[in-house]
């Protein structure tokens, strides 16, 4: 009886171990093909950036090209809507940024829940936005430009990334801080927008999340005023942080990893597994800092706890600033 029961045991522990085992490889075993990343705003963005830095380092690591598929457009919601209703089989996944926090309050009606129909896979990092102008603006700093917008009316006018966007609404609390009545220009995305800003053409202000705006900083084609949050970024360090002019003042956007709900475990589990490698690496580690960014490790849960309560901050943001989109 004794080695009967003996045996039973052994059998189930083997059991276990084979099942176990089995998960495991079906985990090495992914990916068969080239992975598509959908980053919803058109090339040079700050999503855009961070997807291709991303890319290259999950490309090397898992043997299969990760092919970034760029969908701009409605705010954010084609690429989401795409990427929500692909094939859940861990051969796409998206770019998942404030903008899916920012939606759920400002469109009134949407095709998607994201928190719901949407699946966690790793987040990338948090960014400082940055108050950037032209060179040709007079203010040196956010004082002068706030005397500068209050004795010019009508001649400062603010771009953005799209409406709604964590560019956007930083812009919308900053105009709602100081009074300020600044003309609201959106763009299809950081890239576009930056290229007017440049050029001189049309607005003078942006609040730019700082990977796709850094570049053109330290190369003296814009002026950063200010970081928006609320400490100096360690990117700029010479570059006051908002909140020592407007105390209190906080913004900042973060980036991860998102698939259509339904994936397989296997994916996102070597996937988080990829990305968390990456962002430990000490020479992405540099890469990122560079762009002002600090690195989100975790387990998909606490990207998904993060994106939530995102969800809930941004919320307020929208309902302080007016801004509604149907």
């Amino acid at each position: 009886m004794k080695h009967a029961r003996l045996a039973a045991l052994i059998a189930l522990g083997a059991g276990i171990l084979g099942i176990a085992t089995h998960a495991a490889a079906q985990a090495d075993a992914y990916p068969q093909r080239p992975i598509r990343w959908i980053v919803p705003y058109p090339p040079a963005g700050t999503t855009d950036i961070l997807a291709r830095i991303m890319g290259a380092w999950l490309s090397q690591r898992m043997g299969q090209q990760v092919v970034i598929d760029n969908r701009p457009g409605a705010g954010n919601n084609i690429g989401t809507e795409l990427a929500i209703k692909a094939a859940p089989d861990g051969y796409t996944v998206f770019l998942v940024n404030p903008a899916n926090a920012i939606n759920a309050t400002l469109y009134a009606k949407l095709p998607f829940n994201f928190l719901r129909d949407m699946d966690p896979v790793a987040g990338i990092v948090r960014v400082p936005n940055m108050m950037v102008v032209t060179r040709d603006l007079p203010a040196k700093n956010v004082p002068e430009f706030i005397d500068y917008a209050r004795k010019n009316p009508g001649k400062v006018n603010m771009a953005s990334s799209g409406s709604g966007t964590s560019v956007h609404l930083t812009g919308e609390l900053f105009k709602a801080a100081t009074g300020l009545d600044l003309l609201h220009v959106p763009f299809k995305g950081a890239g576009p927008a930056l290229i007017e800003l440049v050029g001189g053409r049309n607005v003078q202000v942006i609040f730019d999340n700082m990977p796709s705006s850094i570049g053109h900083v330290r190369s003296g084609t814009l002026r950063a005023l200010a970081v928006t949050t609320a400490k100096r970024s360690t990117a700029l360090p010479d570059v006051p942080a908002l909140a020592e002019t407007l105390p209190g003042f906080e913004a900042s956007a973060w980036f991860g990893m998102g698939a259509p709900k339904g994936t397989p475990a296997a994916a996102v589990t070597r996937l988080n597994r990829e990305m968390n490698a990456g962002l430990e690496d000490p020479k992405l580690r540099v890469r990122l800092a560079e762009l002002g960014g600090d690195p989100i490790i975790g387990t998909p849960a606490e990207f998904w706890k993060l994106h939530a309560a995102e969800t809930e901050k941004w919320a307020k943001a929208v309902k302080i600033s007016g801004a509604k989109v149907e």
